[in-house]
């Protein structure tokens, strides 16, 4: 099977689910290990406090279950960081005073604003408001943030007023490739993340296309997550990531543990 190292539990200030459910489903699924990835995202405006997390509690917690399900599946302990170019350095001082195992790093806002809301997308095209989300991946990694993965590339199609329907690898290719070849530059992974198929967009997050050209610029480290919330969600459409993968290029996934990364055949 396969590793699911995107997830969220109670931690996270969109998830109610007990981080044990969030096993049990794992578990249930026949999956090799599992990283819990809760959100940290500092200066979000639209409800402070809202993704504030609770670091202490949350690795009590992970530890505890870690070790009462040792015997069942490895069980590994992570963050997802919302970056912003002024929080870089909060964001670090973070990342770099805990034993995380794996930290993502994401665009869930923009401008201060979160691109879930649709204050985000007025006065602007849908055309302009995507380019400028993907502007904002740029700096953010060009601002040397702490992470080892970007995760859910193309996040903004999930919320656009007219969500994929207009979107293409093709229409942003440019921006695309510099995003890529600046995370290739930089040592810096991605995650194929299998929500965009929950969320009826018919591709993950990034899209096939990026995948591959994510591999063809010589790209190496591909993480894999649902970036579940609920224990339902956890591998949503797994079946579909070894051929997505192949595809691609790749004949491997990643798993980061402390901090390194690991590489495992795809099944």
């Amino acid at each position: 099977m396969l590793w699911d190292t995107h997830m969220h539990c109670r931690f996270s200030g969109d998830s109610d689910a007990p981080a044990e459910s969030m096993i049990r489903s794992a578990i249930d699924k026949g999956l090799d290990g599992i990283c819990f990835t809760d959100h940290l995202d500092l200066d979000y405006r639209e409800d402070p406090g809202l993704f504030s997390l609770d670091i202490d509690s949350y690795q009590t917690s992970i530890a505890a279950l870690r070790k009462k399900y040792t015997s069942h599946l490895p069980i590994l302990w992570g963050i997802e960081v919302g970056l912003q170019t002024h929080v870089t350095e909060q964001n670090r001082a973070i990342t770099r005073s805990y034993p995380f195992d794996f930290v993502i790093g994401s665009s869930h806002c923009v401008d201060c604003m979160d691109i879930y809301y649709p204050a985000y997308y007025e006065n602007r095209t849908e055309k302009s408001a995507y380019r400028h989300y993907f502007e904002t991946i740029l700096s953010n990694i060009r601002s040397d943030a702490d992470y080892d993965v970007y995760g859910h590339l193309d996040y903004v199609v999930r919320y656009g007023p007219n969500k994929n329907q207009n979107y293409s690898y093709e229409a942003y290719a440019d921006i695309l490739d510099t995003i890529l070849c600046e995370l290739i530059e930089r040592g810096k992974g991605i995650e194929i993340n299998t929500a965009g198929f929950k969320y009826g967009l018919g591709h993950p997050h990034p899209t096939e296309k990026i995948l591959k050209r994510y591999r063809e610029l010589g790209g190496e480290i591909i993480t894999i997550g649902a970036d579940a919330h609920k224990p339902e969600h956890v591998a949503y459409d797994f079946s579909k990531v070894p051929g997505i993968l192949r595809a691609a290029g790749f004949s491997y996934y990643t798993v980061f543990q402390k901090r390194k990364p690991e590489f495992f055949p795809l099944p």
